[in-house]
């Protein structure tokens, strides 16, 4: 199965992020989206990106490692994120279509564990789908890992072969 969101904005504050329908997180899909709509905040705001995170992470906030990981996977490659989104590609250095529209999917070995979700969502600047995982906690579906962020064919503008 599949499905598909779209963002007219995204968020940039706790606030922004508290209106969208997909915080209700009432499936594991609808937090794989909402993540990678808050990671786009990263290289803007890190602080608000880390507050919007542990808001969708429950009980369980970021770890100084995980905050490390974030600085090391995008500082100055704040455009991985948007690459998951429809036509987001390097020749565009990652520049998404609006309104922004990301697709995530599940698989044969999505539900292998009680409680948890692993996920696949697509890079269009990576030749494999990766994944995420979300773990539930009553009605809601949190984020627990997310491998979203490793390196991507370099944008464009800052391919010296382009």
């Amino acid at each position: 199965m599949e499905r598909t969101f779209t963002f007219e904005k995204l968020p940039t504050t706790i606030a922004e992020l508290q209106t969208l329908p997909e915080y209700a997180m009432s499936d594991p899909f609808m937090t794989a989206a909402l993540t990678v709509a808050i990671l786009c905040r990263y290289e803007a705001d890190p602080q608000a990106t880390a507050e919007m995170l542990n808001a969708i992470k429950g009980p369980r906030p970021l770890s100084p490692f995980e905050i490390q990981f974030l600085r090391d996977r995008l500082a100055g490659k704040g455009y991985k994120p948007y690459s998951y989104f429809r036509g987001a590609t390097p020749a565009n250095n990652y520049t998404p279509d609006r309104p922004y529209t990301i697709t995530v999917r599940d698989d044969p070995y999505s539900y292998q564990n009680e409680g948890y979700a692993r996920l696949q969502m697509h890079s269009f600047g990576a030749d494999t789908d990766r994944p995420i995982t979300l773990r539930k906690k009553g009605d809601q579906w949190l984020l627990w890992e997310q491998m979203l962020l490793s390196d991507i064919r370099t944008p464009a503008k800052d391919d010296e072969w382009a």
